[in-house]
């Protein structure tokens, strides 16, 4: 099952992306003095004590509100809340309990949530002053001193966090399982691939976008291996997301992504790819997961007998920067090739796993050099060392060089190509990293 998640909530201007980024050990949300800064929620996986949680960042919330945009803030934070498996509300020292944390507590209440308070901008040690007191008067418990400038009173908070989500709550995900997000635009049937590969009815299936709202994993084993499929909402382009609840479905999906092995991505045969499609496919390669196109609903194409191909052609023309990935062509309604899929998921996930040695990597690249010489720039020549693999899923490797400014995409993406004829690599993004190293150097 998925990890546990913490929603941060509160006013504006209390602290929490400054709290979220001293979690994260780093600058991820924008921390400015301006109320509604952070509008919409970012999130990090975190551990303590051997705990993983997923943290989410909220804007601040004013409840009061009749400005558009602050109320569009609210209601991402209520979602937030929904969703959250408990939260964090921080609340302002130096502001005391205002009408606006009032509200708050009464929301979160309601919610039957566990909440950690959390009393920001305690920045002074010593005796805790009489005015921390008054935020006893919410009635969400002990409330726990905070600087979130220091870092102090984060564990406690953490600890508490422990206590109010049991650990048996949570399934520890299985490591010998392939875990597959299903991702794809609203209504591309993703939710009925699922349920064919299941055989039953695990997830709602209709023609209305946006039925899904939120990432479900569902174990699967056969004779094929062990899998968690994470069926997602649709994605849709940005600035076409008026649905406040559907934005929320967007996060849960690039979550889905970021926690997967292999991301399936769906495409509608009736529609053929479209701006959509091509964003949900980025998500997947720039987070470098191995991935298969699967185009669905080809039993209602017209076909003859050069459909198939020259619809592959328009697939890789489209989504260009993956043509690395295989595309099926299947009926989820019918189960036509349906079966293929768990062989492509074990294959693309063995190509995204593979090591080659240092050795058959050099090899490999004083060929390519030999075949076609590095570029130049104003008399001088890119000098190219060797190469070596430093990680996998998705395969990466460093090449050092003397100047890395002269190592132009167009041959990153010549050496690329090299590595994937010799190695196939098939259904996997490949990272080149360069960095220079003098001649000299050892």
């Amino acid at each position: 099952m998925a990890k546990p998640i913490i929603a941060i909530v509160g006013r504006p201007n209390v602290g929490k992306s400054t709290f979220f980024n001293k979690l994260a050990g780093k600058r991820i949300s924008i921390v400015e003095d301006t109320p509604g800064v952070t509008r919409d929620r970012i999130y990090f996986e975190t551990e303590w004590a051997g705990r993983q949680f997923m943290m989410i960042d909220t804007g601040g919330i004013e409840p009061a509100t009749e400005d558009l945009i602050m109320s569009h803030i609210k209601t991402q934070a209520q979602i937030a809340i929904d969703s959250a498996d408990a939260i964090i509300f921080m609340t302002d020292f130096h502001a005391g309990v205002t009408a606006d944390d009032r509200e708050i507590a009464n929301m979160l209440r309601k919610s039957k949530k566990p909440v950690v308070l959390a009393v920001n901008k305690m920045d002074k040690v010593g005796q805790m002053p009489a005015e921390f007191y008054e935020f006893y008067e919410l009635g969400l418990d002990d409330p726990i001193a905070l600087s979130s400038v220091h870092g102090s009173g984060s564990g406690d908070i953490l600890e508490r966090i422990c206590e109010l989500v049991p650990e048996e709550d949570f399934e520890e995900e299985d490591e010998d399982a392939i875990k597959v997000a299903v991702i794809g635009r609203p209504n591309a049937g993703k939710s009925s691939l699922v349920n064919k590969i299941l055989g039953e009815e695990r997830m709602i299936v209709s023609n209305i976008a946006g039925t899904t709202r939120d990432a479900i994993d569902t174990k699967v084993e056969n004779e094929n291996g062990k899998f968690v499929f994470i069926d997602t909402a649709g994605i849709r382009k940005s600035g076409k997301i008026e649905d406040r609840i559907e934005k929320y479905s967007v996060l849960r999906a690039e979550m889905a992504v970021d926690r997967s092995d292999v991301c399936v991505i769906m495409v509608d045969a009736t529609e053929g790819v479209t701006a959509q499609d091509e964003r949900v496919a980025g998500i997947a390669h720039e987070n470098g997961k191995a991935s298969i196109i699967v185009i669905n609903k080809w039993d209602l194409v017209e076909k003859d007998g050069k459909t198939l191909d020259a619809y592959r052609k328009e697939v890789y023309t489209k989504l260009a920067y993956m043509t690395y990935a295989p595309v099926l062509f299947i009926s989820a309604k019918t189960g036509q090739r349906v079966d293929r899929i768990y062989e492509l998921i074990n294959y693309v996930y063995g190509q995204a796993s593979t090591r080659i040695s240092t050795g058959m990597l050099n090899d490999v690249l004083n060929d390519a050099i030999t075949r076609v010489q590095p570029p130049s720039d104003k008399g001088k020549r890119l000098k190219i060392y060797y190469m070596t693999q430093t990680g996998i899923k998705a395969p990466t490797f460093v090449i050092f060089c003397n100047d890395a400014e002269l190592f132009h995409f167009s041959y990153q993406r010549y050496i690329e190509n090299k590595l994937r004829e010799t190695f196939g690599f098939e259904g996997t993004p490949i990272k080149l990293i360069i960095r220079e190293k003098g001649d000299n150097d050892e």
